[in-house]
């Protein structure tokens, strides 16, 4: 593998959201020198989002290879997992050495729930911020942003707002001019400004 490919890796469950996964993945998928897309799951094979449709993981969980970018996604099975203690146990594990650890939506909450955001800011889907920010005990949840980037955790708020924090992360990675490139390739207009939310302020969480 080249080595400026980065290695990203998305955690699918039973109940994920569609676009917090497929989103983001049309656009890093584009670049495919420079991210290799891994995708796992409880078992290899396929598990259904919140929507209905499937998709397909190519690992189980007990044998999903390092990936130094990871990627949670949130949807109504977030609900399930931050009580499986062994499902937060692996997520812990498999994300410990991580160069950076991402997420989408209520995917912020599975990450606090297996402490992987103490002592961090962090935000989440501002429809279900009082849940997300329930789950975890040390962390700075910022309830008006589109995304939060601290260090090497980087957060986004509900579902669309993943793509702004996916092109957010590959200017990070390889400058602004590749992830306005791959936006416009996707006829996606990009927030670039993390602190644009107005659904904050739709969901009683900033001034209107």
């Amino acid at each position: 593998m080249n080595p400026e490919t980065h290695r990203l890796g998305v955690v699918l469950f039973e109940g994920f959201e569609l676009l917090d996964v497929f989103g983001p993945l049309e656009l890093f998928g584009r670049l495919p020198g420079r991210f290799r897309i891994d995708v796992v799951g409880p078992t290899a094979g396929p598990a259904q989002s919140a929507q209905g449709p499937r998709a397909v993981a190519d690992h189980a969980y007990s044998d999903a290879p390092f990936c130094d970018i990871v990627l949670v996604p949130g949807g109504i099975g977030t609900r399930r997992l931050v009580e499986d203690q062994a499902f937060l146990g692996w997520l812990r594990d498999w994300s410990s050495n991580a160069g950076y650890v991402t997420s989408v939506c209520t995917g912020s909450g599975l990450l606090a729930a297996a402490g992987l955001l103490d002592g961090f800011r962090a935000t989440s889907n501002k429809r279900a911020f009082g849940w997300a920010s329930a789950q975890g005990r040390d962390v700075e949840w910022v309830p008006e942003a589109r995304w939060v980037e601290d260090r090497n955790r980087w957060t986004s708020s509900g579902v669309a707002a993943g793509m702004d924090m996916a092109l957010a992360l590959i200017a990070h990675l390889y400058g602004e001019e590749l992830a306005v490139e791959s936006a416009d390739a996707v006829e996606y207009e990009w927030h670039r400004d993390p602190t644009w939310d107005p659904f904050a302020a739709k969901n009683g969480l900033a001034p209107g």
